[in-house]
């Protein structure tokens, strides 16, 4: 069985979908495994490397995509790539199906069985493989850095000859694992942090990482499928924002983490919440790309508004492309592991992990979440 990687197009996608080191441990057990011409370079993983784990480099772009049984990714797929895969062949990568369920439409038409590393199930079987996880983990670990660049202050509480530096006030808005990072990140800096989130049962996770939990007591269900945040009441809204408030003004810095699954992002920061901060304040922005949890967010830019600076952006995991591939390409090779007996396919649809990666198969789209989705976006 031939498994190959592939050389992302995206400009701001530096991250490779397996290291060598990782690939010598596929070819160990029997694979042969292909890798396109450049693809590790922005990752700093380069082609003699792929070469000395046992993988061949093709240059020829169109056969490396068409005859491909396996074909590897970490950016989410384009249209144009849909089109060069094998018919009948197999495409691991990031889809965001619920975002763009369309794109999953052409590969069921195509008859491409499509695994979507976002639909990892949140078990303890499927950590290994959950390559959600372990990107967003360096996401929160890098917006805080972010910040503290931007920030026109120290973090830590500093005693001089000149005086005491008192500690920069830190923010956390979202505490899954890029905001519970955020908070380990700057408390490590040395920074007084807050943390927020709908869920209450994060709490105690946020105050082992030494962070003080704002509550904010809602009268409805927060926790969606697999433990993640799940959209809230525009009434459930308004009054977060009315107790955060507060808490916004009060702080340096404001990391915001919340996203839903294929919807746009919750509003979190008003315009009229980013007044009242300090001016020399930052806010860094991570649902920028699903349109931001501050109201003046523009995602891949820099902005100041009224002395605060908003940052938001597109892709941090990719910021730090060697550690960020490094643990995709472990995610994806416990994937392979489970999904590959004795060098062939084995596609066990009964194993509740590739069962619920798979969005597509034999001509179908077998995720009812994406179904819904492509419906909404076909009535629209």
């Amino acid at each position: 069985m031939r498994i190959a990687v592939a050389k992302e197009t995206l400009v701001d996608e530096s991250r490779v979908a397996l290291v060598p080191d990782v690939v010598a441990k596929l070819v160990k057990q029997g694979l042969e495994v292909e890798v396109e011409t450049g693809a590790g370079e922005k990752s700093f993983f380069f082609d003699k490397a792929y070469e000395e784990a046992g993988a061949k480099i093709i240059s020829d772009n169109d056969s490396f995509w068409r005859e491909t049984d396996v074909l590897l990714k970490i950016g989410v797929l384009q249209d144009s790539e849909v089109e060069k895969l094998k018919e009948g062949g197999i495409v691991i990568t990031f889809l965001n199906p619920l975002g763009n369920p369309t794109i999953v439409q052409r590969l069921a038409e195509r008859k491409i069985t499509a695994f979507s590393m976002e639909m990892i199930p949140r078990t303890s079987r499927a950590q290994v493989m959950d390559a959600l996880s372990s990107q967003a983990n360096i996401g929160g670990y890098k917006a805080v850095l972010l910040a503290s660049a931007a920030l026109p202050k120290f973090f830590p509480m500093l005693t001089t000859a000149a005086g005491t530096i008192k500690p920069a006030k830190v923010l956390v808005m979202g505490a899954g694992v890029a905001g519970l990072q955020a908070i380990a990140t700057a408390r490590r800096l040395g920074a007084i942090v807050e943390a927020f989130d709908i869920r209450p049962e994060v709490k105690e996770q946020v105050q082992s990482l030494g962070a003080k939990f704002v509550d904010v007591t809602l009268k409805e269900s927060t926790v969606a499928e697999g433990g993640y945040a799940k959209e809230i009441s525009e009434q459930a809204k308004q009054h977060t924002r009315e107790v955060l408030t507060q808490h916004v003004a009060a702080s340096d810095i404001v990391i915001t983490t919340a996203q839903v699954p294929g919807k746009k992002a919750p509003l979190l920061v008003t315009k009229e919440m980013v007044d009242q901060m300090k001016p020399g304040s930052v806010i860094v922005d991570m649902a920028a790309i699903q349109g931001g949890n501050c109201e003046c967010t523009e995602a891949g830019k820099d902005v100041e508004w009224n002395g605060v600076t908003i940052i938001g952006p597109v892709n941090l995991p990719g910021t730090m492309q060697v550690h960020a591939s490094e643990l995709y390409a472990k995610n994806i090779s416990a994937l392979l592991k489970l999904m590959v007996k004795d060098g062939e396919l084995n596609l066990n649809f009964e194993d509740d992990i590739i069962s619920g990666a798979c969005v597509t198969h034999d001509g179908e789209i077998r995720n009812q979440r994406v179904k819904d989705a492509l419906a909404v976006a076909v009535g629209s």
